[in-house]
Formats: C-alpha cells, structure tokens, sequence
C-alpha cells in the first residue's frame, strides 16, 4: 500500500549536500516526492510503499553527508495520494525559522586529488570545492543558504558546472559554491605597489607566490576567513623582518606544515593530536617540539602552533615547491581583527608585505584561525574560530532570545534559539574602535541568520567592559531585563555546561582578572556553587599591583610587589624597574595600588623574578615565559609534600594561599644559582599541591571539580591539578568544547541567565 507522508528535518543541512543525499536515498528506495531549504532547516514530501518509506527513514541517519548533522526529524502522514513519478529539489522558501550553517571545513581528499590531476579541467584551480568540503559561513550574506545569498552570486556557472550542478550522481551536485576556471573567482598576484604581475601558462600567481616566499619575502595571502601573512619559517632572515615590519618581536608565530611529515619533523605528534591536525576543521594544534630548542625564533615555548593547508590557495602554495614549513599569521593592525578586505589590505600591510596573493571573491564573515591543543582527555581550546563556528552548543533546554555578551578581553558572545547557544567566532579583545564594530557586525549577522530576538541579556558584572556597555544598550532598546553575572561565576558555569553537569560544584578558577562581588580583583579563587548561586571559599593573597594597569605591561612592577610583601629586599639584583624607589614609595605608602588576588599576576610576578622580564610584548607573555622553563617537563607529584612551601590563612571567612613563603623560596633558590627551569617547575608544581589541600579543606563532600580560567591553558598546571585531584578521589571535569579563557565566559552567562531569570521556561 502507498502512503505520502511530510517531513521537516532540523540540523546541518544546508550547504553540505543535504538535499541531493535525500535525492539519491529516494531513489533507491523507488520514492517519490520533493524537497526544498527553508529558513528552518529542509522539508518536503514523500511517497511511496509504506515499507520503502521505513527504511528510508532507517537509512537516512546512518548514511548521511561528512558535514551534515541531524538534530530533530518531524513527519506526518498526508490523506491523499498525489501520484509523484520522480524526486525533485524545488526553491528554497524563506519562512520566520532559522536552521543551522556548516562551518567551513577544509579541502576534501577527492578535490585534492583533482586539484592535482594534469588531466582534470580544475588543475590547480584555487576554488575547487564539493558538497563535501569548503567554504560555508565565511560567504554567506543570509539564509537560505543558496548562492544567490553568497559571494559566490558574482559568479554565474559555466553551462559545465551548471551540469554538475543538476546531476544527481555528481558530488557537486547543488553544491553552492560550485565553480571552475572557467566561472569562477580567480586569484592575482600583486607587488608591493600594489601592480598586478602578469601571468601566464609558466607563470601564473601562484608561482609568483613561491618565488617570493622563496626568496626570503613576506606575502599576504588571502585565504576563506582572513588575510594571513606568510614567510618561509626555515629562512631566520625573512622571519626577523616578518616579527620586526609586524612589531611582534616575541609572540609565537603559527606554522602551516605542507604534510603530517613535515610536522613530524619538528614535533611529537600523538595519534589524539593527528586526529585534529588531519580533522576536516584543520584547527592550528599546538604540539610539542621534537626538540626542546628547535625554532626559537619562532616559538621560545616548548611548543609550536602548526596547521595543515585547508583550502586550495594553501596546498598549490607547498605545491611543486622545496619548501615544507610557512609561517601563516593573522594579518591585521596590532589589536584589531584580521584582514579581510583586498583594498584594505593593500593600505594596511603597505611596508609590511612584499607582494600579495589575493582573489576577488569577498570574505563576508571574517573567521580567525582555531587555535587547540589536546589536554586532560580531549581537545582543549585557545580559540574557536574557523572550523567550528558557528556550529552551536546543544542542550535540552529553551534558550530562546538569551543573548550573553561575554567578557573584555578574548571577546564572544553566545545567543540563543531554542535548544541551542549558537557561539561566535573568535573577535579579540574589545579595546578598538575596529575590534568594537566586528564585535557588533557579527552580532547581528548572528541575529539575522539565526531569527534572535533578545528577551533576556547577560553580561559581565565589570561595569567599565565595552561589552557590559553594549549589553546596557541592547537592554535598554530591547525594553528586556539584564542580568550582570560575577566573572568566575561565569567560567565555573561554563565548564558546567561544557560537561552536562546540572548540580552542586566546587571550582578553581584561575585567571587574570575579574571583578569580584566585593568589587575588588578576583583571579585565584575557589568557589562552590550551581548555575543559580555561587560563594567564594578560597583564594590566594592579595597582590598589590603598583601604578595599576600599568602593572600588567610592566610586570617588573609586580615582581617588586611579591618582594615588598615578603619582607625581602627590593633592590633584589635580576631585576630591573624603572622608577625603582617610586614604585616602592607606592607600596610603602598604599598609593594607586589595587590588589588583585589573580593567579595571572602571580605568574606575572614570578616571571619577572626568573626570568628578569620587566616588560611584555603581548598578554600572557609572563605566564608562557614561566612555562617554557619547565617545557618538556611534567611534574613530579609523588611525594606527599610540595617543593614549596603552601600555607594558608583564614580572611573573612576565606582560605587563602599565603604567597610570602613561596616567593621567598623561590628568591633563596635564585640566589643560591639554582637552574631557573628546576625554579619553574618547583613553583608549578607547589601549585598543584596548594589546588589539592583548598580542595580537600574546602570540598570535604567531594562535589564534583571544574577547572576554568586561561591560567588552565597551561599544560603543566592542568594536567598536575586534575592528576592529583583524581589520585585523591575527586572527579574533576575541564573544558573540551569552549575555551577556559574569557572566550567561552559567555556560554556560561547564558546557562546562569537560563537558571535566575523569572522567565518560565520548559525543556525542548
């Protein structure tokens, strides 16, 4: 007996061959019917035998496309019979719903093997892509995700690839961004004055490119998210002028490999990390050098920042050439977003990029590199960005019109849509007027793409955060209630809801800065708590920050702080401060000195004392100085007792680290010529110890631990703390699906605005 049934299918399936599979499954399973893209996802009709109508839904789940993903399949059976003879693909119709959109994802094996076939019409075309791989959100303008609604409208197809198009055997088939030499975008090539060289069969952009790069020169190259600059990382000369002409002189720079091979040339690559080297997102994986000195002038860490070529630009780039390592960086003005613009580009790099390798397909949502390293058990993110979103976070709950704006620094925000918190990409930090407007044109690309219409709105409790300010705004317009949400509250929700857990907590928290419910700098702190309700312990000793925000570029300041407070001389000989006896004199008289209980300060301090460092180049710069000492190391947790001493006293009704003794351990050691890496890793360790004895004074129900905050960005310390917690029976949970820094604060804003607000809300 025949049946005509209707379907609604909800997820990723769009832009990833969605609707050609449902062709080729109706088919086989002799159906007919139709299908077509809404703003809700894909819907349609089929009809059939009752028994080819079953399997066809049993099969559909298991047999689907690389990039699509399947959240919720509605069906319905219809009373009437319409006689269909064949299976169509009708218009895309635009409704009031939303769906979700594929990132971008990396050139596929199959495209890769005909960029590179002599006898394929797309040899070395730099814009070949399929269904099954390429870009995705970085083109598109709106939904329904057709061509029309990408860069790609510029470019009708050739009578060939409109074949392709329609022919549902081919894997390109509706594949949007579908193209060849003979329709498509096209890459040039131009010098510094902005020329563009002439090409031909011998001599075509690509192979200017290589020259440069060849000859020790610095190239932009636009890639799907962004502009990179790129130099060949084993010529140290064209390295130095790369870091001088970008005013980077200690920042580690990021390496595209041409293969796993070459990555394996200067680093220990396990089968976890090969996985999200080789993954379809092609994140930059930060891996261990092979050996310890390896590179320096491109990481001082023990570690380095490698990716593989993710779209064809990239792989042509490594392509007939000797040259098997490129630095491949953010091109972009210190602080401010990654260029996306060929105009722009062209005035910004001008002095910096000797030649540019660019293309004429616009870059409508810019997207960083994502930055991941595996860690405690999984992937641990630095940066989500390209790859990843806008892939959004699941949860069985109703996150509709919940709009959390993040923090400051290492800005994103999270809006919700039903049972999902769709993530942005990585901004940067909010101290531009260029940073501040990609923060507001990717929110609403975000509010248009996914139908947010704002009913509650969350925000950092720092009242002075560009983000609080443009929550504020969005409040006030939307006539909607704001929820301020204490920052390491935040990142203990976060990790929450990154692990699924929905009940009591204790957290370590350990970061830079955030602003307390006492209104005073919070970073070391030890809370317990739910998504509703959140008190502080512990902590560590308060760190007077001489000349305030000044402090945290010259740490020299904070280093003379930890040895004011110990009682120890100041004039100690590795460090240099400018205005010695001034900043003393603030110390000694209270003076324009804030305290920050923030493990990043105390990193910050040690730093200066080891490593004589009194002024950074770049955030974190202190912390990663202090791990690269140890690099190679892991710690030594054997004993019952840490190296240093770990004391505790009681403020206030909070535990708190007493640093004192430890940074006079540490002075002794220096003078005593002990090896500053032995230093390092005796400070790392200790506090690993001093993490175990707050956990177990403080959590004697053993709740369940998360670990939040960048300072858990250092591999040393996250795997310490959590192998000792778990040697001592606690489960403890870090983050795999956002990042630990105040990248992914907003999610955690979002599940506690969902839990406070008197908005009665149901499961989905």
């Amino acid at each position: 007996m025949k049946k005509r049934i209707s379907f609604t299918i909800e997820g990723v399936v769009q832009g990833v061959g969605f609707r050609p599979f449902l062709h080729r499954l109706a088919r086989r399973f002799s159906l007919g019917g139709w299908a077509k893209n809404t703003s809700g996802g894909v819907c349609g009709e089929l009809e059939g035998k009752a028994d080819d109508l079953s399997f066809f839904f049993e099969a559909l789940p298991s047999c689907l496309p690389p990039l699509a993903r399947i959240e919720n399949i509605e069906k319905k059976e219809l009373q009437s019979l319409e006689g269909y003879s064949d299976f169509k693909i009708l218009d895309s119709d635009v409704g009031d719903g939303f769906t979700l959109i594929s990132p971008d994802m990396a050139t596929c094996m199959d495209c890769e093997r005909e960029l590179l076939n002599p006898a394929d019409r797309r040899y070395l075309y730099p814009f070949i892509n399929c269904t099954n791989c390429g870009p995705r959100f970085t083109i598109i303008r709106r939904m329904p995700y057709d061509r029309k609604n990408t860069s790609m409208a510029p470019f009708p197809m050739c009578p060939v690839c409109a074949r392709e198009y329609g022919d549902i055997d081919n894997r390109r088939y509706h594949a949007q961004p579908d193209c060849c030499p003979d329709c498509g975008p096209e890459v040039f090539f131009l010098d510094s004055q902005g020329n563009r060289l002439p090409g031909s069969a011998l001599d075509d952009p690509i192979s200017h490119a290589r020259r440069y790069l060849a000859q020790g020169k610095i190239i932009a190259v636009k890639g799907i998210g962004g502009i990179h600059l790129a130099c060949n990382a084993l010529d140290p000369q064209a390295v130095a002028r790369l870091r001088q002409k970008k005013g980077r002189p200690r920042k580690p720079l990021a390496l595209m490999a041409a293969s796993t091979e070459a990555v394996r040339s200067i680093c220990r690559l396990s089968p976890e990390e090969e996985l999200l080297l080789t993954s379809e997102s092609r994140p930059i994986v930060l891996l261990e050098k092979r050996v310890p000195d390896i590179l320096p002038n491109i990481s001082f860490c023990g570690s380095i920042g490698v990716m593989l070529p993710y779209t064809p630009v990239h792989r042509l780039l490594f392509h007939g050439s000797n040259m098997k390592l490129l630095v491949m960086t953010s091109a972009n003005r210190s602080g401010c977003p990654v260029l996306t613009d060929n105009d722009e580009s062209l005035h910004t790099l001008s002095g910096v990029a000797d030649g540019f390798l660019l293309n004429n397909r616009d870059i409508v949502n810019r997207c960083d590199d994502s930055v991941v390293m595996y860690g405690h058990k999984g992937p641990v993110f630095f940066r989500r960005s390209r790859g990843y979103a806008p892939a959004p976070f699941y949860s069985p709950k109703d996150f509709t019109g919940i709009c959390a704006f993040g923090a400051e620094q290492k800005a994103a925000f999270a809006f919700g849509r039903g049972p999902y918190l769709f993530l942005s990409p990585h901004i940067g930090d909010l101290k531009n007027m260029e940073t501040m407007d990609h923060y507001e044109s990717m929110a609403k690309t975000y509010n248009e793409l996914f139908k947010i219409h704002p009913e509650i709105i969350a925000c950092d409790l720092h009242p002075d955060y560009a983000s609080t300010h443009i929550a504020e705004k969005a409040a006030k317009e939307a006539g909607r209630p704001l929820i301020r949400v204490q920052h390491h509250h935040g990142h203990m929700a976060a990790c929450m809801a990154d692990n699924g857990l929905d009940e009591e907590v204790f957290a370590i928290i350990w970061d830079g800065t955030g602003l307390g419910s006492d209104r005073e700098i919070w970073g070391g702190e030890f809370l317990t708590g739910d998504f509703k309700n959140c008190k502080r312990v512990g902590s560590i000793r308060p760190i007077a920050l001489p000349g305030g925000d000044k402090a945290t570029e010259e740490i020299g300041r904070i280093g003379l702080s930890l040895l004011w407070d110990a009682g120890l001389d100041t004039d100690f000989a590795p460090l240099f401060v400018k205005k010695r006896q001034a900043v003393t004199a603030l110390l000694d008289h209270h003076l324009s000195c804030p305290a920050a209980s923030s493990m990043g300060r105390l990193f910050d301090g040690v730093a200066a004392l080891l490593c004589s460092l009194n002024g950074i180049t770049f955030d974190g710069e202190g912390p990663m100085s202090v791990e690269a000492l140890a690099s190679g190391c892991m710690p030594d947790l054997s004993k019952d007792c840490p190296p240093y001493p770990a004391l505790f006293y009681s403020d206030a009704g909070v535990r708190r680290f007493d640093i004192r003794p430890l940074v006079r351990a540490i002075v002794s050691d220096i003078k005593h010529k002990v090896k500053s890496d032995a230093i390092a890793k005796k400070f790392m360790e200790t506090l690993c110890y001093m993490a175990l004895f707050q956990t177990q004074a403080l959590n004697p129900r053993h709740l369940p631990v998360v670990l939040s905050g960048g300072v858990f960005l250092n591999r040393f310390l996250l795997s310490g703390v959590t192998e000792l917690l778990a040697r001592h029976s606690f489960k403890v949970y870090t983050h795999h699906k956002v990042s630990p820094t105040d990248e992914g604060l907003a999610l955690g804003q979002a599940f506690i605005a969902l839990y406070t607000s008197s908005t009665t809300r149901k499961e989905v």
